[in-house]
């Protein structure tokens, strides 16, 4: 029996098996004792606990280098078309009927509509990816719960938190009782355990700092249900403090060494840029007092700094203001060589940028980020053969098919919960078919594109040079699944499609073709006798018409009229 908003809904198998381990949740819990909030203390100056974690990564989020590579990231999960949804089901492997499938697409339409995940597509994922962990609540109508899911509201990962409170049932038990349990599974209580989630609008912070240890504040807040909220964790988890990480987490260090080189390179070179001069100014005899007058004197004399005040608009005298970056002034005494002015040189490795470079790599990388799509070095991308496109974007595309794959868990829980209050399925035919559900997100790759055209012709390459041997050492249906990689639906589909083409007229029909292929192959054989036959018959043709032609001048002859003596 389970809970959904506060209905039990009964299930048809019996109970499960109890076990002492509690459940591994991807989120961190919080037990309730007492009415305090276990929590651990702060030993390697980290964060104390997930929220001091979230506040890092969204400080982390305004930094311009990693805002450059978590929008790369976001733009390659999402895919923005003015024609095509972000995201779709596919219940192709689902062995349900028609009018199931429909009503599964139909919920699903739903709940994108919910969202607005068509048009919000970006920040929602960018949210997800930043915070590594996403909260919505799934408001129902409790008069009413057949409606489904009314509203689905965002909730602050901040401002929620789960909560394990243990229910004390061991109170009843005497000495003799608890004695017996004590050393067995029956002593941990793994049955009596409630979870819920503890919502606070205004945070579970003071001022925005958090509260110590053990703080009463850290408890107070509205008890929420564990099904009517949707958890959509990172995967990612520091097993010995049981938290929840985010995807920006291996970048701190990282982020944190680009930022001090970066500041102490600004400062060296504000240092080290300009040239400085030195002015030795002969006091000659003076005594101190007088000498260091006489310096001053001189350097008020030279030494006239206006400077503008953008604010008011006028111009100020700063001379009692001095930086390291002015002049330097020094006395020099009689018998030197006088009065002097000497420039000193500024920085000489100022246009190196190695460091840099290297930390900013370095963080590309933590981020799981190809460093040639924000460095320099590679501007354009190459849409050449697949073999010139980089490894770094083999794996690149791998990882967002994983962040896509964790995603999506946020619309399967949203789904299951829809589905169940609708009465479109049965709680416990579920997790059968939640597996085959699949979320296809619209690609924009052009290496897969690229990938699927290499391949393709690699395999009508091989398919020519296979075909003089089709019927002596292969079958047509080897060629067609080994090579081409055609399933046994992909051909019944397309024998389908060929006959209709045959019938249209669209194409000729395969078996003819070969005996036209066939009989152009056996004239092309006996390509050098047909000539001499055809040779030999014009040589008889030939002949015989220069007989008919000799018979004829003989039949003239012979017909013409004889000549008599008068005409002689």
């Amino acid at each position: 029996m389970s809970q959904l908003f506060g209905f039990q809904i009964q299930r048809k198998e019996g109970k499960k098996g109890q076990s002492p381990v509690p459940p591994n949740a991807e989120e961190s819990i919080a037990v309730a004792a007492g009415g305090y909030y276990g929590t651990y203390v702060d030993t390697d100056n980290q964060a104390r606990n997930e929220y001091e974690m979230i506040r890092r990564y969204r400080d982390m989020a305004l930094h311009p280098e990693c805002d450059s590579a978590v929008d790369e990231v976001v733009n390659e999960f999402v895919v923005s078309d003015a024609h095509d949804t972000p995201v779709e089901i596919n219940l192709d492997n689902l062995d349900a009927g028609m009018g199931i499938k429909k009503k599964i697409r139909d919920e699903f339409e739903y709940l994108k509509r919910l969202l607005n995940f068509d048009n919000r597509a970006h920040e929602i994922v960018r949210s997800w990816y930043i915070d590594g962990r996403l909260y919505y609540h799934k408001v129902i109508d409790l008069e009413n719960p057949k409606k489904g899911i009314t509203e689905l509201r965002y909730i602050d990962p901040m401002k929620i938190k789960k909560v394990r409170q243990k229910l004390d049932q061991k109170k009843n038990l005497d000495s003799l009782q608890r004695q017996a349990i004590k050393g067995t599974a029956l002593e941990y209580e793994y049955g009596t355990f409630v979870d819920y989630y503890l919502y606070n609008p205004k945070g579970f912070y003071k001022g925005g700092v958090l509260g110590p240890v053990g703080d009463m504040s850290l408890s107070q807040g509205v008890k929420m249900a564990i099904d009517s909220i949707t958890f959509c964790p990172s995967g990612l988890q520091d097993l010995n403090k049981r938290m929840t990480l985010g995807f920006l987490h291996k970048a701190i260090k990282s982020l944190n060494q680009l930022r001090m080189i970066e500041d102490s390179l600004v400062i060296y070179r504000l240092s080290r840029a300009p040239e400085r001069r030195i002015f030795y100014i002969d006091v000659g005899n003076l005594p101190k007092v007088k000498a260091e007058q006489y310096l001053r004197d001189v350097m008020s004399r030279y030494r006239n700094k206006l400077v503008y005040d953008a604010n008011t608009g006028e111009m100020r005298d700063d001379k009692k203001h001095m930086s390291m970056l002015e002049d330097f002034w020094l006395p020099r005494r009689e018998g030197g060589r006088g009065t002097e002015i000497t420039t000193l040189p500024g920085g000489q490795n100022l246009g190196e940028l190695k460091d840099v470079e290297y930390f900013k790599k370095k963080l590309y990388n933590s981020l799981n980020l190809p460093p040639s799509r924000l460095t320099d070095d590679n501007k354009g991308f190459n849409l050449g053969k697949t073999t010139e496109v980089l490894r770094d974007e083999l794996k690149f595309t791998k990882f967002i098919g994983r962040l896509r794959k964790r995603f999506s868990e946020m619309f399967q829980d949203m789904l299951k919960t829809q589905l169940i209050l609708k009465g479109v399925i049965a709680p416990e035919d579920w997790e059968d078919m939640k597996e085959h559900m699949q979320y296809d997100f619209l690609f924009d790759n052009h290496f897969n594109e690229l990938k699927n055209i290499e391949m393709m012709n690699q395999r009508m390459m091989t398919v020519t040079q296979m075909d003089p041997f089709v019927g002596k050492y292969f079958s047509v249906e080897y060629v067609r699944k080994e090579i081409l990689g055609q399933t046994n639906k992909d051909m019944r589909e397309i024998d389908k499609q060929m006959k209709g083409d045959i019938s249209s007229g669209l194409a000729l029909d395969p078996a003819e073709t070969n005996t036209l292929d066939q009989l152009a192959q056996a004239n092309q054989a006996l390509a050098p006798e047909i000539q001499a036959m055809q040779a030999d018959d014009a040589a008889e043709r030939e002949t015989a018409a220069a007989d008919d032609a000799l018979a004829r001048d003989l039949k003239r002859a012979k017909s013409a009229p004889k000549p008599t003596t008068n005409t002689k």
